[in-house]
């Protein structure tokens, strides 16, 4: 991204009610405006069509968002100017509004691979590694659930790495894998043999041993390529293992720093669905008068509307500890819990509004409607955010 060019003015969201997105810095507003531009120039007119057939978006999608300076937004050694967790979250929900599934990949890409590095890298992996994932020279997947283990994968890993020598043999299997089919390198989180403790991994995905299927008939985030993932003996060096990564704990201060960005891109995608809803109400002929001259219908865009006010409030305000270094794992889960939820009914609502055409891919509702339940369920449930969040309360452990 160019930082000599003139500032542009960030056109105001009609969905950004209270006008949230005047805290950003000048500076930032003109990032998110170059965005949107790029957005609705190049992914908006191909997310149906990509989304109905399950293929990738075109590499110049993911190339064009690298030069724009978007991967590698937090981190020292790669972002283009000084900037918030507060805008970074607005950075997701401008994807999300856009399409869910390219908020995924920048949010696996940017936030859970390159965040690992951050979190779990030595100096000279963060400054090996991270100008790669930023230029999208290297495209990364974060490869930590598996088939039997999800929620409880700080006690349920399978995948075992022992040590030979210099060098680590990884063997498991690991399942919803986001971009497993494509990426040039995967961070793999296991369980040593010698100390039963959990470390992530660098590992090219052409190393012998490793095997990725895509998993076929999804329909949510059916522009990801999930896969399921096979490491049979995958040898890598000692070098390549995150030296900061000595247990669960690096794992979990990864999954903190990019759940709070879910919320945002939950947001995203409620904001979405409400924009795409309100579009056809305008146009939409209902007993000789546009269908949002209704009372019941604007009953829905006032309930959409207000979910969306209040997950951005609480979103603003967790990114904001983040920035001052107080956010907790229960400030995250809460925000993805209450963003979660209001989005699934937001959706709703606006898919309702629309009666048959709600689903129907041609008014782009019936997309964000789908893509929402993998949201609701990845980077950690409803459910398990919400006993983070209950743990916190009362000071006891509910998960089993």
């Amino acid at each position: 991204m160019t930082t000599d060019a003139p500032l542009r003015t960030l056109a105001p969201l009609a969905a950004d009610f209270y006008r949230s997105e005047e805290l950003l810095t000048p500076q930032e507003q003109d990032f998110l405006a170059r965005l949107r531009e790029f957005l609705e120039a190049e992914v908006k007119p191909i997310a149906n069509d990509h989304w109905a057939r399950a293929a990738w978006f075109p590499r110049s999608v993911v190339d064009g968002l690298a030069e724009l300076g978007v991967f590698g937004l937090p981190w020292e050694e790669t972002r283009p100017f000084e900037n918030s967790a507060v805008f970074r979250g607005w950075v997701a929900l401008e994807l999300a509004r856009v399409d869910a599934s390219i908020a995924t990949l920048v949010g696996m890409q940017n936030g859970l691979v390159m965040g690992s590095l951050g979190v779990a890298g030595s100096p000279e992996q963060r400054a090996e590694w991270l100008p790669r994932f930023a230029r999208a020279e290297a495209l990364g997947c974060f490869a930590l659930t598996e088939p039997l283990s999800g929620s409880d994968s700080a006690r349920g890993l399978r995948t075992v790495a022992t040590r030979d020598g210099d060098d680590w043999v990884i063997t498991g299997s690991k399942r919803w894998i986001g971009n497993g089919t494509i990426a040039t390198h995967a961070i793999v989180w296991a369980k040593s043999a010698e100390d039963d403790q959990v470390k992530g991994f660098i590992v090219p995905t052409d190393s012998a041993g490793w095997s990725a299927t895509r998993i076929e008939n999804k329909q949510a985030l059916r522009i990801v390529q999930n896969a399921d993932i096979t490491l049979d003996g995958v040898r890598v060096p000692e070098s390549s293992r995150l030296q900061n990564g000595n247990s669960f704990r690096e794992t979990a201060g990864v999954l903190r720093l990019t759940r709070a960005e879910v919320a945002w891109a939950m947001v995203g995608v409620a904001v979405g669905a409400y924009e795409g809803a309100v579009g056809y109400g305008a146009t939409r002929q209902q007993f000789g008068r546009p269908l949002h001259s209704f009372q019941l219908i604007q009953e829905h865009y006032a309930k959409m509307l207000g979910n969306i006010t209040a997950s951005i409030a609480m979103c603003t305000r967790v990114s904001q500890m983040l920035d001052q270094g107080v956010q907790r794992d229960e400030h995250a889960a809460l925000a993805k819990e209450y963003a979660g939820s209001r989005m699934r009914e937001t959706v709703a609502w606006a898919r309702e509004s629309m009666g048959g055409n709600g689903i129907v891919l041609d008014y782009d509702v019936a997309r964000f409607f789908a893509d929402a339940e993998a949201l609701y369920s990845y980077e950690g449930t409803r459910e398990m955010n919400t006993l983070i969040v209950g743990r916190a309360i009362t000071g006891v452990a509910a998960f089993v």
